[in-house]
């Protein structure tokens, strides 16, 4: 491996280089100036020399800027020594990664971003995939080996643990979070790229962190995850559209980091000398990730294409006081489907025929439109009125599947019919009594509670207990409850208010009344009974 001072030696050697380049153009420069001169004066033509040696000029100050202030500043030993250290593959690696597909999952299912989220927070995934675009910048076989081996098992792992928890689930519908990672588009190739360009720069200038790694998972974790769902419920539509999405992610940020790592100046140097086979396999491994893409690209490209071609094609056969309200396009094999409505003051019988004809010209596919229009007023706001009248309309009728969701998961943890649950939407507020659970205390109702709440945040969530035993002690160390009695006096708290009914609390005077206060910080007021010893709770007897 290069030391630093190979590295300057380097970089002077290459500013030295410039320099004399740029003298000699400069000579070169003005020699041509005295040349034409003459000639500019014979002729009366300006001398078109100046603007071409400024250009010249600007250039090499630029890149003498970008060696010396930019490239030179970067410490490419350490950042090759981390990047190596991120790669390997060990426990933590592989279970931190396992974990992560299974929250993911988890929350894909729920169809809850939230979760989602957290997934990324603990997904370790940029490591292995940031160094096979290092390794490849630096020719590296050995570093590329190690890469892929940690990828490939923490994948796998990852597939592994997500098919095997929506094997077992009672849920295996598609839902909206999973259908959207079926297919790659070219959204979810902007997140890849946008995502690597910033852990790339972060890692080369030594800034790298949890939130770029949340950056990375963002466009690998829930693809994987659906992949798992894909393997579980033997639908190998949704397998193979997700596994091509977290390919073509995969790929677009390795290959952006190894272009950001070339343009920083890592070169062969840094890596150990190699066997020609060796170097032979990372030509064909860079070759073997840039087809695909190529590949994908593409596709994407056609696909982008394609929908503004349908798009412009059904706005050109209406007037301009109509509106296109909705648009659904479904790529298949050979052809492509097109659902789409339009508001328009005058209807037209042959719009869809006329329509599809041209697209099939066009596109030169086979194109299955559906085409629905809705007479509006003849005024020129007639059709935007419409239109915020659909969009509030679709609002409303996803808020109420949001709510219906929502009811059918609390009806589910609480044992009861989902008619049971009382769900206000107006106030985003759902309410549910549950059943009395084998061995369930009220310190897992109200875990149960806080899982729902953090899936939809938006809402006010409130699982009401059967009436059970309060923690038997609330412990205290020199005046404040350690961190098992907080945890004792928040379920108390807790169940205190959703049971309404009022509680007591004994033992030492100072520490009863310590946690009293604590309690009434907490939404509930408990009644003291001084006395000698632990500090208890227990339900106050309404009869007092």
């Amino acid at each position: 491996m290069q030391n630093d001072g190979d590295r300057r030696a380097d970089l002077s050697e290459d500013q030295d280089t410039a320099r004399n380049t740029g003298q000699g153009s400069a000579m070169a420069a003005a020699s041509s100036a005295a040349g034409t001169s003459a000639a500019s004066k014979a002729t009366g033509h300006p001398d078109p020399t100046p603007s071409k040696s400024s250009f010249s000029r600007v250039l090499f100050s630029w890149r003498r800027w970008w060696l010396e202030d930019v490239v030179g500043t970067v410490q490419q030993s350490s950042v090759i020594e981390k990047r190596r250290e991120d790669c390997a593959l060990s426990e933590r690696y592989l279970f931190m990664t396992a974990m992560s597909g299974g929250i993911a999952i988890l929350g894909l299912l729920l169809s809850s971003p939230a979760v989602v989220i957290g997934a990324m927070l603990l997904s370790p995934l940029m490591g292995p995939i940031m160094g096979l675009g290092f390794a490849l910048a630096i020719g590296d076989y050995q570093w590329l080996k190690q890469s892929a081996r940690s990828l490939a098992w923490g994948s796998v792992m990852a597939v592994a643990l997500c098919a095997l928890i929506v094997f077992f689930s009672p849920i295996q519908t598609i839902t909206p979070e999973i259908a959207a990672r079926t297919r790659p588009n070219l959204f979810d190739l902007m997140v890849a790229l946008f995502s690597a360009l910033a852990g790339a720069y972060a890692m080369i200038r030594g800034r790298e962190g949890t939130i770029v790694g949340v950056a990375i998972a963002t466009a690998l974790m829930p693809p994987l995850a659906v992949v798992g769902f894909g393997l579980a419920t033997s639908n190998w539509t949704v397998f193979s559209g997700a596994l091509l999405l977290y390919v073509t992610n995969l790929i677009t940020i390795a290959l952006v980091a190894w272009a950001m790592a070339r343009l920083y100046g890592f070169r062969h140097a840094l890596s150990q000398r190699q066997t020609y086979f060796q170097n032979l396999m990372v030509a064909v491994v860079f070759i073997a990730l840039a087809v695909p893409l190529g590949l994908s690209l593409s596709q994407i490209a056609w696909e982008a294409n394609a929908q503004r071609i349908v798009r412009s094609e059904i706005v050109e056969t209406f007037d301009d006081r109509s509106r296109l309200s909705e648009m659904e396009i479904e790529f298949g094999g050979e052809g492509l489907g097109v659902n789409a409505t339009v508001l328009t003051p005058r209807l037209r019988a042959d719009a869809e025929t006329d329509v599809e004809r041209a697209l099939m010209s066009r596109l030169g596919r086979p194109v299955e439109l559906t085409l629905t229009q809705y007479q509006v007023g003849t005024s020129a706001s007639a059709a935007e009125e419409a239109e915020i009248s659909a969009t509030r309309a679709n609002e409303e009728a996803a808020a109420t599947a949001r709510a219906e969701n929502l009811a059918q998961r609390l009806a589910l943890i609480a044992g009861v019919p989902a008619e049971d649950v009382l769900v206000d939407r107006t106030r985003r507020k759902a309410m549910v009594r549950s059943k009395r659970l084998d061995g369930a205390s009220l310190s897992a109702y109200r875990t149960l509670e806080e899982r729902i709440a953090a899936t939809e945040p938006e809402w006010t969530i409130e699982l009401l207990p059967p009436m059970g035993r309060l923690p038997e002690t609330i412990e205290f160390e020199e005046g404040e409850p350690t961190a098992a009695g907080m945890t004792s006096l928040l379920v108390i708290a807790w169940a205190g208010q959703r049971l309404d009914v009022p509680v007591v609390i004994s033992g030492n005077a100072e520490n009863a009344a310590r946690a009293a206060e604590l309690m009434a910080e907490n939404g509930l007021q408990a009644r003291v009974e001084a006395s000698s010893g632990t500090v208890r709770a227990r339900w106050a007897d309404l009869s007092e």
